[in-house]
């Protein structure tokens, strides 16, 4: 099976996805095509000896061959005639915005074309924090209170709290605020990236546990439930900055009950999300016993592979489950009765 790893796109989490694909490249044994979407939306083959991150911060990716996306997928000019890539399935890398928004879900189901990754309805669901809640709620999935805020508005909610952009992945623009002295600079880091804001009352010392799984065949895959190590909360810098390094995810040491307990919120998610076709991660909280949803991460970063015991069986399994949607075969019989009985003349 060739795969075709798109990545890029228009986003502040932009140069994470290329350190998604660059490690994709390392983890994923299979015969892979990558697939790079500058800042102008612009699509290019990159070859793979080519895939180190100082090759598109150089902009000698524009050098590549461009690719054009049509019906029956990814091409290139030829002389005479579009020449396919003819991928069997693409995996959309693409973080936050085009990617996690569905704009790249809904071009690949336009065409109708196998890829793993949300689809637009899904993504909808969870680009948007406030949309996620609302999901939660109807799957009787626990999260901590919220409100919404825009730049005009005041918090309600009593110090300390947490402060998110509402449509933004990656931790950034998020800030703990613990007094009044720190709420205005937070509050400009945060409408720096979005209109909107989440307002969450912010827990210290928190078990925050994640889980990352996917559907095939009517069966559950889940990955090993990791307790990541972090600060206040696991910002920018301890997700990415270490992203090279040797430290291996740590195992949550929890009891059998707990880990049933966010398999089944992660489930009932997963379903009432439509999220098929999708390798997510769902990152929780356990406060007093009880499993909190923190967010949803559609795209995590190079599909949360690390947590997998056999990645690449996994995807392909995932891959070789998708099935495409049914073409509608259309016949045009309303619009020839209507003509017939007109006597062959339908106009405005």
């Amino acid at each position: 099976m060739k795969f075709g790893i798109v990545f890029g796109g228009n986003s502040y989490e932009h140069e994470i996805s290329i350190v998604s694909a660059v490690v994709m490249k390392k983890v994923l044994k299979a015969d892979l095509s990558f697939i790079f979407v500058d800042q102008f939306r612009n699509f290019y083959q990159i070859p793979a000896n080519k895939m180190r991150a100082t090759f598109f911060s150089s902009d000698e990716y524009k050098k590549c061959k461009r690719l054009y996306l049509r019906n029956g997928g990814f091409a290139t000019h030829g002389i005479v005639k579009m020449k396919p890539l003819n991928i069997d399935c693409y995996i959309n890398l693409i973080h936050g915005k085009d990617g996690e928004d569905g704009k790249i879900a809904g071009l690949f189901e336009f065409y109708n074309l196998k890829f793993i990754g949300p689809r637009l309805e899904a993504s909808i669901l969870s680009y948007n924090k406030e949309l996620t809640k609302l999901l939660a709620k109807n799957c009787e999935v626990k999260t901590l209170p919220y409100e919404m805020i825009r730049r005009e508005d005041k918090v309600q909610t009593e110090f300390p709290f947490i402060l998110k952009p509402a449509r933004l992945g990656s931790s950034i623009g998020i800030s703990v605020v613990k007094e009044e002295s720190e709420l205005d600079y937070a509050l400009d880091v945060a409408f720096e990236f979005d209109s909107d804001v989440l307002v969450e009352p912010f827990k210290s010392g928190v078990k925050e546990l994640n889980l990352a799984g996917f559907k095939a065949d009517d069966e559950f895959v889940f990955s090993m439930i990791e307790e990541p190590q972090k600060s206040d909360f696991l910002d920018f810098e301890q997700k990415y900055l270490a992203f090279g390094g040797e430290n291996k995810p740590k195992k949550a040491v929890i009891d059998v009950k707990l880990e049933q307990e966010i398999k089944n919120a992660f489930v009932a998610i997963y379903n009432s999300g439509n999220f098929d076709g999708a390798l997510i991660r769902r990152d929780f909280f356990v406060i007093d016993g009880e499993v909190y949803l923190n967010e949803i991460n559609p795209n995590p970063g190079s599909l949360a592979n690390y947590l997998f015991d056999d990645f690449s069986s996994s995807i392909k399994k995932l891959a070789n489950s998708i099935k495409l949607q049914q073409n509608i075969k259309i016949n045009y019989k309303f619009i020839n009765s209507i003509t017939k009985d007109k006597g062959g003349k339908l106009s405005s």
